[in-house]
Protein backbone atom coordinates (compact mmCIF):
# COMPACT_ATOMS: atom_id res chain seq x y z
CA UNK A 1 0.00 0.00 0.00
CA UNK A 2 0.87 3.62 -0.04
CA UNK A 3 0.00 6.56 2.40
CA UNK A 4 1.20 10.16 2.01
CA UNK A 5 0.85 13.63 2.43
CA UNK A 6 2.70 15.40 -0.66
CA UNK A 7 3.87 18.97 -0.19
CA UNK A 8 0.93 21.30 -0.57
CA UNK A 9 0.53 23.51 -3.49
CA UNK A 10 2.27 27.27 -2.54
CA UNK A 11 2.95 26.22 1.32
CA UNK A 12 6.21 26.06 1.67
CA UNK A 13 9.52 26.31 -0.35
CA UNK A 14 11.49 23.16 1.22
CA UNK A 15 15.05 24.29 -1.10
CA UNK A 16 15.56 21.35 -2.25
CA UNK A 17 16.38 20.40 -6.23
CA UNK A 18 12.96 18.74 -7.78
CA UNK A 19 10.55 19.68 -4.65
CA UNK A 20 7.11 19.46 -5.83
CA UNK A 21 4.58 22.61 -4.73
CA UNK A 22 6.60 25.35 -5.60
CA UNK A 23 5.17 25.27 -9.26
CA UNK A 24 3.91 27.85 -11.11
CA UNK A 25 0.16 27.24 -11.63
CA UNK A 26 -2.02 24.42 -10.17
CA UNK A 27 -1.96 23.08 -13.33
CA UNK A 28 1.65 22.23 -12.85
CA UNK A 29 1.21 21.15 -9.63
CA UNK A 30 -1.21 18.65 -10.45
CA UNK A 31 0.89 17.26 -13.31
CA UNK A 32 3.69 16.94 -10.98
CA UNK A 33 1.81 14.64 -8.91
CA UNK A 34 -0.28 12.29 -11.40
CA UNK A 35 3.43 11.66 -12.66
CA UNK A 36 4.36 10.86 -9.45
CA UNK A 37 1.46 8.60 -8.35
CA UNK A 38 1.90 7.13 -11.97
CA UNK A 39 5.04 5.50 -11.33
CA UNK A 40 4.13 4.38 -7.61
CA UNK A 41 1.04 2.73 -9.13
CA UNK A 42 3.24 0.77 -11.70
CA UNK A 43 5.62 -0.30 -8.59
CA UNK A 44 2.34 -1.26 -6.47
CA UNK A 45 0.22 -4.75 -6.32
CA UNK A 46 -2.99 -5.35 -8.09
CA UNK A 47 -4.48 -5.47 -4.78
CA UNK A 48 -2.67 -2.71 -3.50
CA UNK A 49 -4.05 0.74 -2.79
CA UNK A 50 -2.93 4.74 -2.34
CA UNK A 51 -4.27 7.18 0.74
CA UNK A 52 -3.66 10.49 -0.14
CA UNK A 53 -3.79 13.35 2.24
CA UNK A 54 -3.86 16.68 0.61
CA UNK A 55 -4.77 20.39 2.00
CA UNK A 56 -6.72 23.17 0.56
CA UNK A 57 -5.54 26.27 -0.75
CA UNK A 58 -6.46 29.91 -0.87
CA UNK A 59 -4.98 31.70 -4.06
CA UNK A 60 -6.01 35.73 -4.56
CA UNK A 61 -8.54 34.95 -1.97
CA UNK A 62 -10.29 32.02 -3.90
CA UNK A 63 -10.26 28.20 -2.42
CA UNK A 64 -8.75 26.17 -5.43
CA UNK A 65 -10.81 23.26 -4.72
CA UNK A 66 -6.73 21.37 -4.87
CA UNK A 67 -7.70 18.49 -3.19
CA UNK A 68 -10.36 17.09 -5.41
CA UNK A 69 -8.39 18.29 -8.92
CA UNK A 70 -5.79 16.45 -7.86
CA UNK A 71 -8.29 13.39 -7.23
CA UNK A 72 -10.15 14.01 -10.26
CA UNK A 73 -6.70 14.01 -12.25
CA UNK A 74 -5.58 11.13 -10.43
CA UNK A 75 -9.22 9.38 -11.40
CA UNK A 76 -8.74 10.29 -15.21
CA UNK A 77 -4.83 9.00 -14.75
CA UNK A 78 -6.11 5.39 -13.99
CA UNK A 79 -6.63 5.34 -10.07
CA UNK A 80 -10.11 4.23 -8.82
CA UNK A 81 -10.95 6.55 -6.17
CA UNK A 82 -13.26 4.25 -3.42
CA UNK A 83 -13.84 7.23 -1.21
CA UNK A 84 -13.00 10.60 0.48
CA UNK A 85 -12.06 11.02 4.40
CA UNK A 86 -12.67 13.98 5.65
CA UNK A 87 -9.64 14.73 8.59
CA UNK A 88 -11.48 17.01 11.10
CA UNK A 89 -8.73 18.94 13.25
CA UNK A 90 -10.39 19.72 16.17
CA UNK A 91 -6.82 21.63 17.33
CA UNK A 92 -6.98 23.58 13.98
CA UNK A 93 -5.07 27.03 14.31
CA UNK A 94 -7.81 29.94 14.80
CA UNK A 95 -7.83 32.44 12.27
CA UNK A 96 -9.21 36.07 11.99
CA UNK A 97 -10.49 35.38 8.72
CA UNK A 98 -13.94 37.10 8.73
CA UNK A 99 -15.40 36.33 5.58
CA UNK A 100 -15.52 33.08 5.48
CA UNK A 101 -15.68 30.08 7.96
CA UNK A 102 -12.27 28.71 9.23
CA UNK A 103 -10.74 25.74 7.80
CA UNK A 104 -10.37 22.59 10.55
CA UNK A 105 -10.48 19.98 7.86
CA UNK A 106 -8.58 18.55 4.83
CA UNK A 107 -8.82 15.39 2.67
CA UNK A 108 -8.06 11.38 2.63
CA UNK A 109 -8.64 10.13 -0.52
CA UNK A 110 -8.44 6.20 -0.96
CA UNK A 111 -7.50 4.98 -4.55
CA UNK A 112 -7.35 1.34 -5.52
CA UNK A 113 -5.14 0.17 -8.45
CA UNK A 114 -7.68 -2.42 -9.45
CA UNK A 115 -11.48 -3.19 -9.15
CA UNK A 116 -10.85 -5.76 -6.21
CA UNK A 117 -8.05 -4.70 -3.75
CA UNK A 118 -7.06 -5.79 -0.06
CA UNK A 119 -9.29 -3.83 2.89
CA UNK A 120 -9.40 -4.93 6.48
CA UNK A 121 -12.95 -3.33 7.80
CA UNK A 122 -12.83 -5.51 10.66
CA UNK A 123 -9.35 -3.90 11.86
CA UNK A 124 -10.58 -0.45 11.68
CA UNK A 125 -13.84 -1.16 13.20
CA UNK A 126 -15.33 1.87 15.49
CA UNK A 127 -17.19 1.52 18.60
CA UNK A 128 -21.52 1.42 18.52
CA UNK A 129 -23.02 4.41 18.70
CA UNK A 130 -26.74 3.33 18.20
CA UNK A 131 -28.70 2.43 21.50
CA UNK A 132 -25.16 4.01 23.15
CA UNK A 133 -25.03 6.97 25.46
CA UNK A 134 -24.41 8.70 22.44
CA UNK A 135 -27.07 8.29 20.44
CA UNK A 136 -29.30 10.29 19.15
CA UNK A 137 -31.95 8.31 18.42
CA UNK A 138 -35.65 9.11 20.13
CA UNK A 139 -36.61 5.90 22.09
CA UNK A 140 -34.35 4.11 20.54
CA UNK A 141 -33.11 2.25 23.51
CA UNK A 142 -36.69 0.59 24.17
CA UNK A 143 -36.29 -1.29 21.10
CA UNK A 144 -32.82 -2.87 21.53
CA UNK A 145 -33.13 -6.45 22.14
CA UNK A 146 -36.67 -6.97 20.94
CA UNK A 147 -37.96 -9.04 17.85
CA UNK A 148 -38.97 -6.62 14.95
CA UNK A 149 -38.08 -3.59 17.27
CA UNK A 150 -37.14 -1.41 14.66
CA UNK A 151 -38.29 2.02 15.58
CA UNK A 152 -38.84 3.43 11.97
CA UNK A 153 -40.74 0.86 10.12
CA UNK A 154 -41.68 2.93 7.47
CA UNK A 155 -37.76 4.11 6.32
CA UNK A 156 -36.83 0.31 6.93
CA UNK A 157 -39.61 -1.29 5.82
CA UNK A 158 -38.11 -4.20 4.22
CA UNK A 159 -35.45 -4.51 5.59
CA UNK A 160 -35.19 -8.36 6.43
CA UNK A 161 -31.72 -7.96 8.71
CA UNK A 162 -33.59 -5.48 10.85
CA UNK A 163 -37.63 -6.48 10.86
CA UNK A 164 -37.24 -10.56 11.48
CA UNK A 165 -34.46 -10.67 13.84
CA UNK A 166 -33.56 -8.23 17.32
CA UNK A 167 -31.50 -5.22 16.40
CA UNK A 168 -28.34 -6.01 18.74
CA UNK A 169 -27.95 -9.61 16.77
CA UNK A 170 -27.44 -6.91 13.84
CA UNK A 171 -24.79 -5.23 14.74
CA UNK A 172 -21.46 -6.43 14.06
CA UNK A 173 -19.70 -7.76 17.60
CA UNK A 174 -16.67 -5.80 16.89
CA UNK A 175 -18.28 -2.43 16.01
CA UNK A 176 -19.49 -0.41 13.19
CA UNK A 177 -17.86 -0.02 9.96
CA UNK A 178 -15.36 3.03 10.07
CA UNK A 179 -16.81 6.49 9.28
CA UNK A 180 -15.46 8.72 6.83
CA UNK A 181 -15.07 11.86 9.36
CA UNK A 182 -12.03 11.25 11.53
CA UNK A 183 -10.94 13.83 14.37
CA UNK A 184 -7.30 13.74 14.89
CA UNK A 185 -5.33 16.48 16.60
CA UNK A 186 -2.49 18.07 15.20
CA UNK A 187 0.23 16.70 16.10
CA UNK A 188 3.89 17.83 16.63
CA UNK A 189 7.56 16.33 16.99
CA UNK A 190 10.00 18.20 19.11
CA UNK A 191 13.01 18.21 16.14
CA UNK A 192 10.63 19.29 13.36
CA UNK A 193 10.03 23.08 12.69
CA UNK A 194 6.95 21.75 10.46
CA UNK A 195 3.90 20.03 10.85
CA UNK A 196 3.81 16.18 10.85
CA UNK A 197 1.53 13.28 10.02
CA UNK A 198 -0.18 12.15 12.82
CA UNK A 199 0.11 9.12 13.98
CA UNK A 200 -3.63 8.65 14.67
CA UNK A 201 -4.52 10.00 11.21
CA UNK A 202 -2.56 7.05 9.50
CA UNK A 203 -2.84 4.21 11.76
CA UNK A 204 -6.40 3.31 10.33
CA UNK A 205 -4.77 3.68 6.69
CA UNK A 206 -2.00 1.08 7.11
CA UNK A 207 -4.60 -1.41 9.71
CA UNK A 208 -6.92 -1.16 6.83
CA UNK A 209 -4.64 -1.37 3.78
CA UNK A 210 -1.72 -3.69 4.05
CA UNK A 211 -1.69 -7.12 6.07
CA UNK A 212 0.78 -7.71 8.51
CA UNK A 213 4.47 -8.03 7.54
CA UNK A 214 3.25 -6.13 3.94
CA UNK A 215 5.10 -2.99 2.98
CA UNK A 216 3.94 0.67 3.21
CA UNK A 217 5.70 2.52 0.57
CA UNK A 218 5.56 6.70 1.33
CA UNK A 219 7.50 8.79 -1.45
CA UNK A 220 7.26 12.03 0.96
CA UNK A 221 8.69 10.51 4.02
CA UNK A 222 8.77 13.94 6.23
CA UNK A 223 9.79 13.36 9.70
CA UNK A 224 9.13 9.46 9.36
CA UNK A 225 6.03 8.97 10.47
CA UNK A 226 4.90 6.35 8.03
CA UNK A 227 7.78 4.68 8.94
CA UNK A 228 7.09 4.47 12.53
CA UNK A 229 3.59 3.53 12.43
CA UNK A 230 4.06 1.12 9.50
CA UNK A 231 7.22 -0.72 11.85
CA UNK A 232 4.72 -0.14 15.44
CA UNK A 233 2.25 -2.65 13.34
CA UNK A 234 4.40 -5.37 12.23
CA UNK A 235 4.58 -3.88 9.19
CA UNK A 236 7.73 -3.21 6.80
CA UNK A 237 7.94 0.39 5.03
CA UNK A 238 9.73 2.01 2.13
CA UNK A 239 10.53 6.15 2.62
CA UNK A 240 11.46 8.37 0.21
CA UNK A 241 12.70 11.94 0.88
CA UNK A 242 14.16 14.49 -1.29
CA UNK A 243 15.44 16.81 1.68
CA UNK A 244 18.46 15.21 3.49
CA UNK A 245 18.11 16.98 6.71
CA UNK A 246 14.00 15.55 6.88
CA UNK A 247 15.96 12.28 6.05
CA UNK A 248 17.84 12.82 9.23
CA UNK A 249 14.88 13.72 11.25
CA UNK A 250 13.48 10.55 10.07
CA UNK A 251 16.64 8.38 10.75
CA UNK A 252 17.26 9.50 14.32
CA UNK A 253 13.23 9.43 15.40
CA UNK A 254 13.45 5.45 14.40
CA UNK A 255 16.79 5.19 16.51
CA UNK A 256 15.47 6.90 19.35
CA UNK A 257 12.78 4.66 19.49
CA UNK A 258 14.16 1.28 19.00
CA UNK A 259 13.18 0.32 15.43
CA UNK A 260 14.83 -1.16 12.98
CA UNK A 261 15.48 0.05 9.68
CA UNK A 262 15.51 -2.35 6.59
Amino acid sequence: MIVTSPPYFGQRDYSVDGQIGIEATPDDYVASLVKVFSEARRVLRDDGTLWLNLGDKYVSGELSGMPWQVALALKADGWRLRSDIVWHKPNAMPSSVKTRPTTDHEYIFLFSKSKDYYYDTDAIREPHVTFSENSKMKGGRNHFGKAGGTPEKGKNKGNQNLHDGRWDQAFHEKGRNKRTVWSVPLSKFRDAHFAVFPEKLIEPCILAGCPEKGVVLDPFLGSGTTAVVALKNRRHFLGIELNPEYCEIAKNRLRNLGLRLL
